[in-house]
């Protein structure tokens, strides 16, 4: 979920349009992934929340995923676009990771917690694994079979068990053929899954979806959709790692694009809020895991579908008040830093603008985001 200035996503500081397509997908899918958190500690109770829980996890990060790697594509090794990557990326990892480590060690009472900017925990994974991605964009966007080479990456870590936490390299090799996926993108193919007959194929699809995750709850891991680990962690033979790893990629794209069919393209009340959504993904956690500190969820009429439901509206409703103006307003300085004293002087850019033609730079750099 980068933000609009680190990315360099159409609408940021630049003054472009947004496009409303791209911010309300981002919202949705952020409120289910707070959903998704805050069903985790009761979805033990009930099949059928369990079977929800499975089905978001198949496809909401794959689907932010996927829309990174499409504001991706111009990523270079620009000076400019460094400077971004390690203000939108690397330093809000760094202050999250050191935040998150003392919030447990402080209101979990785990004194031994360490601080440890090599094993991410819990939600910074993700800017570790973008970091890493986005490094690589060159990379991907100079061989000739960028997806297949990505899914072999991936098919290979699932049955590697010693590549361990570091860096959470486990779900950075598994995510990565979405983000490869999302770089080959062109808008027309965004285009071609918000056709009304793509809508109406969209609603069978989900519907088996969801029997086959209700289905599979007594026979299989939902630790599979979290890639974080290899298959022989997961007490499977070696061989079930490349399988999982194709099958799920199959179906989480498939549901990606079930979701973005649905998804509006026009302006709506919450549009904006697509805007914040890296300051939604990162504080929420603090909501999610305070209530498990604390014991909230373990009340037994919360185990029930009244209070499964008023969980589920309350982890909705927090996840975005977090992405309003206010919230990032107070937040930017940790969230989308300036940081302008960190930085040399790129003496060369006044003569590159000045070399520019008229009207390039304004959409050259509007394909880069979350």
């Amino acid at each position: 979920m980068p933000s609009p200035r680190e990315s360099g996503e159409p609408g940021g500081r630049s003054g472009k349009q947004r496009d409303a397509f791209f911010d309300n997908a981002k919202y949705v899918a952020i409120v289910l992934v707070a959903v998704g958190h805050a069903w985790a500690p009761l979805k033990g109770d009930s099949r059928v929340l369990q079977g929800l829980y499975m089905l978001v996890y198949v496809f909401h990060m794959p689907a932010f995923i996927v829309i990174s790697g499409f504001f991706s594509r111009t990523f270079d090794a620009r000076p400019d676009r460094l400077k971004r990557l390690v203000t939108g990326v690397v330093v809000p990892y760094v202050v999250f990771e050191t935040a998150y480590s003392l919030f447990k060690r402080f209101a979990d009472h785990t004194p031994d917690q360490e601080i440890s900017l090599l094993d991410p925990w819990y939600l910074t994974w993700f800017l570790c694994a973008l970091f890493i991605w986005r490094l690589t964009t060159p990379v991907w966007r100079l061989v000739r079979w960028p997806l297949p080479l990505a899914l072999g990456i991936a098919m290979l870590a699932s049955v590697s068990p010693a590549i361990g936490d570091d860096l959470d390299l486990q779900r950075v090799l598994q995510f990565l053929p979405f983000f490869v996926l999302g770089l080959g993108l062109e808008p027309e193919h965004f285009q071609l899954v918000r056709r009304r007959s793509v809508r109406i194929a969209s609603l069978p699809v989900a519907a088996a979806a969801l029997f086959v995750s209700w289905w599979a709850v007594p026979r299989m891991k939902a630790s599979w959709f979290y890639h974080r680990d290899s298959a022989q962690e997961l007490g499977a033979p070696w061989w079930v790692g490349p399988v999982m790893t194709l099958a799920l990629f199959g179906c989480s794209l498939a549901l990606t694009a079930c979701f973005l069919a649905w998804v509006p393209g026009r302006r709506t009340w919450f549009t904006a809020l697509g805007a914040g959504t890296l300051y939604g993904y990162l504080l929420h956690g603090f909501l999610t895991k305070g209530a498990d500190y604390g014991g909230w969820l373990d009340h037994a009429w919360l185990h029930r579908p009244l209070g499964v439901l008023l969980v589920t509206l309350l982890a909705a409703t927090a996840v975005t008040l977090l992405c309003t103006r206010p919230v990032r307003r107070v937040f930017r300085c940790v969230v989308e830093p300036g940081m302008k004293w960190a930085f040399r002087q790129d003496a060369a850019r006044p003569a590159r603008e000045r070399e520019q033609p008229a009207g390039r730079g304004a959409g050259h750099g509007a394909a880069r985001a979350r």
